[in-house]
């Protein structure tokens, strides 16, 4: 079964310095029916203007998984990190026991454009910490390219997180099939850019699916695309916090 959902139907925050889609409830937006999706919590669509951000704030109990787009962004924490995350990407911060963290709009001329993604960890009050990796668009190229597991799959090519979740990346030739096999599992798939069809279902630029009960998933590039995929079980350890 997919369900697909455009961006149309996704919570909407706009300010002088900051667009920003959330797929699920946030902040003040609210939806019981919109709380989460399996352990993925949030999944914010983010536009941040030049030189601006979000100041120091506190986390805690949360795997924050971003992955920058376009531009550049800033980040510091209260554990001494500081980061600029580029385009390709990903960096994960295990809020844990509690931390703070600012990010901002490294570039005083053009805007930034990342999405900000929340997991339930499988276990609560763990020690913060914070991770980067670069992946290229050739690594990523016309295949599904793994950049976040789980801690205890032991990927070193990829960042890890507290819990039994997969990130895949993908940057599509028009034209092009990817099959991805997902039995007993679950997917949520956003289209960063471009057009393209899951098991037939079209999804345009900013459109994401849910996808459930399906033995695999077949995506066939329409346009030129880019897409995420985060894979995770039906059932699972659900720890963390509400936001």
């Amino acid at each position: 079964m997919i369900k697909t959902i455009p961006n149309s139907q996704n919570f909407k925050t706009k300010l002088d310095w900051l667009t920003s889609f959330h797929h699920f409830s946030f902040g003040e937006h609210y939806d019981p029916q919109k709380i989460d999706f399996g352990p993925l919590r949030v999944f914010n669509d983010d536009t941040i203007e030049a030189g601006m951000g979000f100041g120091f704030h506190p986390h805690n109990n949360m795997e924050i998984v971003t992955y920058v787009i376009d531009g550049t962004l800033e980040h510091k924490d209260s554990m001494g990190n500081i980061g600029v995350v580029e385009p390709g990407e990903v960096q994960r911060m295990t809020a844990g026991t509690g931390v703070f963290h600012s990010e901002y709009n490294h570039s005083k001329e053009k805007p930034l454009k990342l999405l900000q993604m929340w997991i339930y960890p499988n276990k609560n009050d763990l020690k913060p910490s914070w991770e980067q990796h670069k992946f290229t668009k050739e690594q990523r190229q016309d295949k599904l390219l793994g950049i976040v597991s789980p801690e205890n799959a032991q990927d070193k090519d990829s960042i890890s997180i507290h819990q039994d979740a997969w990130f895949y990346i993908s940057n599509l030739t028009k034209g092009t099939t990817l099959t991805h096999t997902l039995q007993n599992r679950q997917a949520y798939l956003f289209v960063i850019d471009g057009q393209i069809t899951a098991n037939k279902n079209n999804l345009e630029k900013q459109d994401s699916a849910t996808i459930q009960e399906e033995r695999e998933i077949s995506i066939v590039a329409a346009k030129d695309s880019e897409i995420i995929l985060i894979e995770f079980p039906v059932k699972y350890s659900k720890k963390g916090i509400e936001v």
